[in-house]
């Protein structure tokens, strides 16, 4: 894979045959997130959706670690968790700011992402697994909000995906309660699409990468953008955007090619035009 610089250790960024993997890289501290990390998380998610030679993100974490979300040790340390230097307000945007560039970015944006996760995600991390379209975890992770074990309420858009994945009342559970959840737990209640052995988690998950960086990323775009939709637009703005979509990608290249592909009994091949 080619390497490329994030300007830290701490996130690095890899990228071949249309797959970016992004690896959160602090395994002594369990991945916890740090400034510059969190930095380098905002400025690579913005150039991954923005690089048209980039068709599947795949976010993981490096050693036994998906991501223990924000460092609870350097706030203990501080005495400050969330304001620091600045005001209130400041601290505030700031964070707003960088959750819908990353957490945000992560669901939104036009490609497929894929979370893999070698072991826990905690709090804010696991709100970042929450966020991406997929998540595969090793037999050995788990998943748990973890907020309430150090008062805090949850940042990074974990309330509403997780809400929207099980449902309104597990949701409420496993915040309020900061139960773990294990790998098999978490496939029961649609928080995770598979589960695998520890070992072929990364063959895995890029098996799956390099199926969505072939398929036909048109399509792909639009259908996230449908079941975005869908997630809390009316029925007729749903049909709607359905009728947009679908009538745009009859007109591609893709679909062009895939139909004959069909008929003539075919893989087809999908260039994203």
């Amino acid at each position: 894979m080619e390497k490329i610089d994030t300007g830290t250790e701490h996130l690095i960024f890899e990228k071949e045959n249309g797959v970016a993997v992004l690896t959160m890289n602090r395994p002594e501290a369990r991945n916890a997130m740090s400034g510059e990390m969190n930095e380098a998380m905002r400025a690579t998610l913005e150039e991954v959706e923005l690089d048209p030679t980039v068709r599947c993100v795949v976010l993981t974490g490096a050693g036994k670690g998906f991501c223990a979300g924000g460092d609870v040790k350097g706030m203990a340390s501080s005495g400050d968790g969330t304001v620091g230097d600045n005001t209130i307000d400041a601290a505030i945007h700031s964070q707003r700011v960088h959750q819908r560039a990353t957490a945000g970015k992560l669901f939104k944006m036009p490609k497929p992402t894929i979370a893999a996760l070698p072991g826990a995600a905690a709090g804010a991390g696991l709100s970042y697994a929450l966020a991406c379209d997929l998540r595969i975890m090793a037999s050995s992770a788990i998943m748990t909000t973890a907020f309430a074990k150090v008062g805090f309420s949850g940042d990074y858009g974990g309330s509403y995906f997780m809400t929207q994945l099980i449902g309104s009342a597990k949701a409420r559970e496993l915040y309020f309660l900061s139960d773990r959840v294990t790998a098999d737990e978490a496939l029961d209640l649609g928080l995770t699409n598979w589960v695998c052995e520890p070992d072929d988690l990364m063959t895995k998950t890029m098996e799956i990468a390099d199926r969505l960086a072939n398929g036909p990323s048109v399509a792909y775009r639009y259908m996230k953008e449908n079941l975005n939709r869908a997630m809390s637009g009316e029925v007729d703005d749903c049909l709607d955007l359905e009728a947009t979509h679908h009538i745009h990608c009859g007109q591609t290249e893709d679909h062009r090619n895939a139909t004959k592909a069909f008929v003539e009994k075919k893989e087809p091949v999908f260039k994203g035009k």
